[in-house]
Order: C-alpha cells, then structure tokens, then sequence
C-alpha cells in the first residue's frame, strides 16, 4: 500500500472513531447499579462485550469469542443516529432495525472500505442471529438490562409498568436459545424478583 493511502485510510479510521464518539451520548431507559442517572449505550457496549468475554471462559461455549465481542462492540452504533427504543418496548421494532442499518451504513461508511465492509458484516450478523456467535451475543445482550434492572429492585420496570410476562417474553427465547446455562439463572432469579414485586402488574 502506497503512503498516500496509508494516510488517508488513518484519516478515515480516525474519522470513524470520532464519529462513534457521540455513542457516549445516547441514553437508554435503564440505570447504572445504585445510581440515579441512566447510563449512555457507549457504557452498555462495553460492558456486555466484557461481560461475553468472561462468561466465555466460565462456560467455555463453541464460538469464536474475539467475533462475538467485535459483534458486541459495534451492535448498538446505529442508535448514533437512530436512538435508543426502550428494550422491553412493544411494537415498532421493524422500524428501529431499519433506521440502525441506515445509520450504521452512514458510520461505518466514514471508515475506509475494508474496515467499513468488515463493521457493517458484524453488524448484519448480530441482528440476523443466525450464527452461534450471534446468538451468544444477542443472549448476553438481552440479559444486561435484566441483571441492572434486577439488582435496582425493579428499576426501569416500575417506572415504565413492565410486567414479568413481558420481560419472559421479551428476552426468554433469545437467552435461552443463545446461551442455555444464563437462561437458567436469569429465570431463577425473575421469578424471585416476582415474589418481590419488582415488576408492575400485567395488563388487564
């Protein structure tokens, strides 16, 4: 590669980087353990992908771990320009997904070809959830907000009237399907956190 393009794949790397900066900005609806704030997406991104990495080693499951924690780290990038919908919302995901892709296009775009064509194909792959990377990433993913919203005594789910019911059938089939072993766990401690009236009631 000439030095001409090595700089100008540099500026574009770092354009791109710059760009994802304003990740830090976008506030999803679920607080940060003990704190009143809510915390930003560039906080949740990090924290699932080390999250993967460690269950990883716990549970040692047949994936490539470095592709899921790339996976993990670009999933939510799209919500630059898309923003953030409320996990465990009702209706208007089919929306959301297409104003991400078009975001991560844009983003991704400001990077140089090849790292856009490798951003933009991790991305693909989380959201079609076809391949055990995917879906371990997706498993991990669902279970965040449920394991802050757990250790907040309900959290985002009172003030936002979620019934245990949704919450099952919001992450249930994605934990279960990409990651069995968290699946058990999770369940255990939702239906203590039921006992202890952490969700709102279900609607009549």
């Amino acid at each position: 590669m000439a030095q001409e393009e090595k700089t100008a794949d540099l500026s574009g790397t770092i354009r791109f980087v710059l760009e994802i900066d304003k990740l830090k900005s976008v506030l999803r609806k679920v607080r940060p353990v003990g704190e009143d704030r809510y915390e930003n997406t560039a906080e949740h991104s990090w924290q699932i992908a080390l999250f993967a990495l460690s269950l990883a080693q716990t549970l040692n499951p047949p994936i490539d771990v470095s592709r899921t924690v790339a996976m993990l780290l670009v999933h939510d990038i799209g919500e630059i320009d898309a923003g953030d919908k409320f996990v465990f919302a009702q209706g208007g995901w089919e929306e959301q997904k297409a104003a991400e892709l078009r975001a991560v296009e844009r983003i991704t775009g400001l990077a140089p070809d090849e790292t856009a064509g490798f951003l933009l194909g991790l991305w693909k792959e989380f959201d079609a959830g076809k391949t055990q990377e995917a879906r371990f990433a997706k498993a991990i993913d669902r279970c965040m907000p449920v394991l802050l919203n757990l250790c907040n005594e309900g959290g985002s789910w009172l003030e936002n009237g979620v019934s245990y019911e949704r919450v099952i059938g919001r992450v249930g089939p994605e934990v279960e399907s990409g990651c069995p072993e968290l699946w058990n766990y999770l369940s255990r401690e939702l239906k203590d956190a039921r006992r202890k009236g952490y969700f709102a009631a279900p609607a009549s």
